[in-house]
């Protein structure tokens, strides 16, 4: 027999389990506006990633980690051809349509290419804090935290001002957001909660998530869930084509296509890219932005209701 006690819940009671954020139903929030008057801001990340050859996996290995026996070459290279090769068709790609970025990219990366971290700025692209590398995924028990964090920030914002994060994994600590905002962080994209920005307490003061969509990651559909460039085209426009329908009578929305240089940056993949680029972009009212440039017009015109 079941102890009539077990059912009892002396801590349950109405509301969430954390005070990040204030509970809110994107239906009945006021709708924002977006420079222009555009229905759809268009944020694409392209995401430069390290994946050390004696990648330890503590305490997970994230998607695109090394797989078989010391030393896995031809993972390694595989995902470093991202930072060789896929970029480049990336920026190709985005400069032709005038489409600027956000850049989540590991300290490492930016130690290692410096002239690969540069091209990005003086694409006038924005630089986001992404960790060291993929092999210190941040979790409670990390003794180091608050070093890495300064650390992989420390470094990036060598080249640029860094106001964008997220984490390798997109995994977080207990402490990671009160980390980030002591670090001077303003927004974060780990939470997967929501289609816009809302406000997220941390370290004493207000920050924001953003809205970078896991669903759709290019890593995550093609490698972890084994789904062909087909399927990747469709659900980006069927993502896409629904938030533009809902703007019409809810109103803006955010498009978040997150991107991996070693996954879209293929050749036999980069023509998806352009091929979903070009159909968001005929659509009138879309605002191609990064993070950054959202999340200040978010707040401005937040600041107005």
């Amino acid at each position: 027999m079941i102890a009539p006690d077990y059912l009892r819940y002396p801590k349950r009671r109405y509301g969430m389990d954390h005070d990040r954020y204030d509970w809110s139903m994107l239906p009945d929030r006021p709708a924002v506006q977006w420079p222009g008057g555009a229905r759809v801001a268009l944020w694409v990340t392209a995401s430069l990633q390290w994946f050390p050859l004696n990648q330890k996996g503590v305490p997970f290995k994230p998607v695109g980690s090394l797989q078989t026996a010391y030393p896995d070459l031809r993972h390694y290279t595989l995902r470093d051809y991202g930072n060789r090769v896929g970029i480049y068709r990336i920026m190709k790609e985005l400069r032709a349509r005038n489409i600027p970025a956000s850049v989540p990219i590991n300290a490492a990366v930016a130690a290692r290419y410096a002239s690969l971290a540069q091209a990005c700025v003086d694409l006038g692209w924005e630089l986001m804090g992404h960790g060291l590398d993929m092999d210190h995924v941040h979790h409670t028990g990390m003794s180091d935290e608050a070093q890495v964090i300064e650390r992989s920030l420390d470094i990036v914002r060598r080249f640029a001002p860094v106001r964008g994060w997220l984490s390798p994994a997109r995994s977080e600590s207990h402490d990671t957001l009160d980390l980030l905002a002591s670090a001077g962080i303003d927004y974060v994209c780990d939470w997967v909660n929501d289609d816009m920005p809302y406000p997220i307490r941390a370290g004493g003061r207000e920050m924001v998530a953003m809205p970078l969509c896991a669903d759709i990651e290019d890593a995550g559909l093609l490698i972890a869930w084994h789904q062909d460039e087909d399927d990747l085209r469709q659900q980006w426009i069927d993502q896409f084509d629904y938030l533009y329908a809902e703007s019409a009578r809810h109103g803006p929305r955010v498009m978040a296509l997150p991107l991996h240089a070693w996954a879209i940056g293929q050749p036999y993949r980069i023509g998806v890219l352009t091929d979903v680029l070009d159909h968001m972009l005929s659509k009138p009212g879309v605002w191609a932005a990064t993070g950054g440039q959202i999340m200040d017009a978010w707040k401005a015109s937040h600041a107005k209701v």
